[in-house]
């Protein structure tokens, strides 16, 4: 073994033992981005990106198991995404469905699928409600696939949902905006029922949230990594722990 692959080795063994086990964040997003960026860089086709940003996903799985995180949410392809080049959209959305029903095969962790599927394809939405429903008896972690997802969208999808229930319960529209609470709105998220996310990641080095868990990230901590997603190493994920440790998390008070 070379020494610098050695030496990699014991500074991430040395980040891991450092790990305060109570401070290790439940719920992890992360915002996969830097793919076509990174195959330019290696002057390759977006596809070749895209693709090697999928492989990675069952590392950092892996890696948010080992350490005990109970909730990953990933990223994948955002509303705006869907108006880029079309064959590049085309070859993006079957690596995505490759992706995931990969990652059902492994019956390893629980998938759920967040975004509006009514954006995508038939066949793509079919494969992905396949996929989930493929790993709904899993008692693993629960991974989120955001796929086709925008913070906005989901907050009105909310919205829409809440209205559709009370008036089908008989309510006026004067009596639910009357009672209407953040609760109430939270019980119809894409992820009901679940912790908000304690941390969340964003590769590449770009600084924006760009609309991902818009709602339930309000008291997150944000963690900006410059590597591209596909270069995204172990090292970089416990760093982003160990940083998130260190916080003090005020939550809003």
């Amino acid at each position: 073994m070379r020494e610098p692959d050695l030496l990699y080795q014991l500074y991430e063994r040395r980040l891991l033992a450092g790990l305060d086990q109570a401070r290790v964040p439940r719920h992890v997003g992360v915002m996969l981005d830097g793919n076509r960026r990174w195959a330019r860089a290696v002057g390759m086709p977006a596809a070749h990106g895209h693709r090697r940003g999928a492989d990675k996903i069952t590392e950092l799985l892996e890696w948010s198991e080992e350490v005990g995180v109970e909730v990953v949410t990933l990223w994948m392809l955002s509303t705006d995404n869907l108006h880029r080049d079309p064959d590049e959209v085309g070859d993006l959305l079957d690596i995505i469905a490759t992706a995931v029903e990969t990652l059902a095969r492994r019956r390893r962790w629980r998938l759920k699928v967040v975004g509006s599927l009514d954006l995508l394809p038939d066949w793509m939405a079919q494969r992905l409600r396949a996929a989930e429903s493929g790993t709904a008896d899993v008692t693993g972690m629960q991974v989120n696939v955001a796929i086709g997802y925008g913070g906005r969208d989901e907050i009105a999808d909310a919205v829409r949902s809440l209205l559709r229930e009370r008036a089908g319960a008989g309510e006026s529209l004067e009596s639910v905006a009357e009672s209407l609470t953040v609760t109430d709105i939270a019980d119809h998220l894409y992820t009901k029922g679940q912790p908000d996310p304690d941390l969340v990641i964003r590769t590449s080095g770009e600084q924006r949230i760009g609309g991902f868990l818009l709602w339930q990230s309000v008291h997150s901590e944000y963690y900006f990594c410059e590597a591209y997603w596909p270069d995204f190493r172990r090292v970089d994920f416990l760093r982003a722990l160990r940083d998130y440790a260190q916080r003090e998390r005020r939550l809003g008070r």
